[in-house]
């Protein structure tokens, strides 16, 4: 489409009518900033394929720079918007064919509402337009003409689809109601993006369920919390925490809110993977949702929502990304296998460049046809050594090489992506062999993950017995606490690093900010030999302490 083309289509849809509050950047501006990345990412790839940045020292740029060349996103003209490329998309197909089979069995059916909500119907719940408000982008033109009345683009679902839940529901007999839709929703209220992690645009699937009782609605969140753990542990290989928010960190609007809660040791940040709310009976009251139960009495149904987004790509990057590039599990590998010819010189002749060729060729045939994913790079006008780099930026886990001592010993060597680990394996069992070597990565990297993640779990019994000091030593900290907002409040206020003097805009969700709670930790709060002694008080006022907390600086 050139630029008369996009011209005459834009005049049928006033891209400039859809509005956002008032902080968000100029356009102007975001077009720069996108442009100015877009222009260093095309300067890094003329002078090296890999990563320049480190992990270790560089962390911003380490993961811009391996969003980009690891072609996982490509940034776009709207601030906070990205291209999802292929490398991560396939990524999220494997998350949707996990989790959508999981809510199957539990009977769950898939569903699409509209995208856009009227004005009248989102302020139609209180508290719940007031927890979303500062994020809700609004359309009030179509073409030329304004519109009668404005209306926004979907935050999340509830008051976009609880209205028809009120005409279906009518009857115990209709009971109970589980759909669930794969669609993206348009946040627009934070000033600093982060690819995948705090995006305005973003996919996700949300699902919205109705029970007769309070009982078999918290039987679903907690199976649905589960659910979404399998995910992040069975797939991406990342420990999760599961647990309880806090009243003030609770989806707003609901009853409680169940939640994942991750951590990146790079940065000594928790962040939120997953949530699974139960809603109790406020949106039934909102929109009259009830129904005669079985004893022809009038009720109002028990409902839950969770959600669980594309966030699970930045954190997957984050967690087992290097500084040679992607780190991928091999469950959600779109190649998990890469075959090359190597050893190949001047003096090959074409005959053994053929049979190298063949072999590797042969390789891969006999891997897919077993079901494992694998590909050839018998390139020729490149070094071995550039397709090396090349497949480690992108993390495929293993690579297979082939040169002409492996074909006479009928033999190849097996090069692992995450630990650079090297084994020679046998042709004739190459299915066995490389299948027990996925696996083996698969549950090493859950591990390693696993044990860095508890390394930086710090308990603590006193505010002032290093606190702080666990926050900037980049770890999580669990104490007692008294569950008081006050008290939360305070530890935030307390736990904040020192202004460092620039003019630059405050953003809360910035790793100097203050500490919150990321959730009440079922590992903790469940387990009968960490039951309080009787006297402990909170770990930050005198008040008695209630509960275990898991604290942290958040994305």
């Amino acid at each position: 489409m050139d630029a008369h083309e996009f011209a005459k289509w834009a005049g049928h849809f006033d891209i400039a009518s859809i509005t956002v509050p008032t902080a968000t950047p100029t356009a102007s501006a975001s077009k720069n900033a996108v442009a100015a990345a877009a222009n260093e990412s095309a300067e890094d790839d003329k002078v090296i394929i890999g990563l320049t940045a480190k992990k270790e020292t560089d962390f911003k740029n380490w993961y811009r720079q391996l969003l980009i060349k690891a072609e996982m996103l490509e940034y776009y003209d709207v601030s906070g918007c990205y291209v999802l490329r292929p490398n991560s998309y396939s990524i999220w197909e494997y998350i949707q064919q996990h989790f959508d089979a999981g809510i199957k069995k539990l009977g769950v059916r898939n569903c699409y509402f509209p995208m856009f909500v009227t004005e009248d119907m989102l302020q139609k719940e209180k508290d719940h337009i007031e927890g979303f408000a500062p994020e809700v982008a609004w359309v009030t033109k179509a073409g030329q003409s304004n519109l009668d009345k404005p209306v926004a683009i979907r935050p999340t679902s509830e008051t976009v689809m609880y209205p028809t839940y009120a005409k279906w529901i009518k009857s115990w007999r209709d009971l109970p109601l589980r759909l669930n839709q794969w669609c993206n929703v348009v946040r627009w209220e934070f000033k600093n993006p982060l690819p995948f992690i705090r995006t305005r645009e973003f996919l996700w699937q949300e699902g919205h369920t109705a029970f007769a009782t309070k009982a078999e609605a918290d039987v679903e969140v907690r199976h649905i919390l589960q659910l979404y753990a399998d995910v992040y542990e069975q797939l991406l290989a990342v420990p999760m925490m599961q647990g309880i928010k806090s009243h003030k960190e609770k989806f707003a609007g609901g009853l409680y809110t169940t939640t994942i809660e991750g951590f990146v040791p790079s940065t000594g940040r928790g962040i939120q993977a997953g949530t699974s709310h139960c809603l109790g009976q406020n949106f039934a009251n909102m929109f009259d949702i009830t129904f005669l139960d079985d004893q022809h009495q009038s009720q109002k149904v028990w409902q839950n929502s969770w959600g669980l987004s594309t966030r699970t790509l930045g954190v997957l990057c984050m967690i087992h990304g290097d500084n040679k590039g992607l780190v991928l599990p091999p469950r959600v590998a779109h190649t998990q296998v890469v075959v090359m010819p190597v050893g190949i010189t001047a003096r090959t002749t074409e005959q053994e460049r053929l049979a190298l060729t063949k072999a590797a060729t042969d390789l891969v045939a006999i891997l897919n046809a077993a079901g494992v994913r694998a590909t050839d790079d018998c390139r020729t006008q490149v070094t071995p050594g550039y397709k090396f780099n090349h497949w480690e930026l992108r993390g495929i886990p293993i690579r297979l090489e082939i040169g002409p001592r492996d074909l006479a010993k009928k033999e190849t060597r097996a090069v692992r992506r995450d630990t650079g680990e090297a084994c020679n394996l046998s042709v004739a069992e190459i299915v066995v062999s490389t299948q027990k070597l996925l696996d083996t990565m698969q549950s090493e990297m859950l591990a390693r993950a696993t044990a860095e993640r508890d390394s930086r779990i710090r308990e603590i019994m006193l505010f002032e017995n290093g606190f702080v000091e666990a926050l900037n030593a980049k770890c999580m900290v669990v104490s007692p606490w008294c569950n008081r907002e006050a008290c939360e409040d305070w530890v935030k206020d307390n736990s904040a690093r020192q202004d460092d003097g620039s003019d630059a805009p405050i953003d809360e969700k910035e790793p100097s900010m203050g500490a919150k709670t990321l959730c009440l930790p079922f590992a903790y709060n469940e387990d009968p030999s960490r039951k309080f002694k009787e006297g402990t008080k909170c770990f930050a006022c005198d008040k008695p302490a209630d509960l275990w907390a898991l604290w942290g600086r958040s994305y």
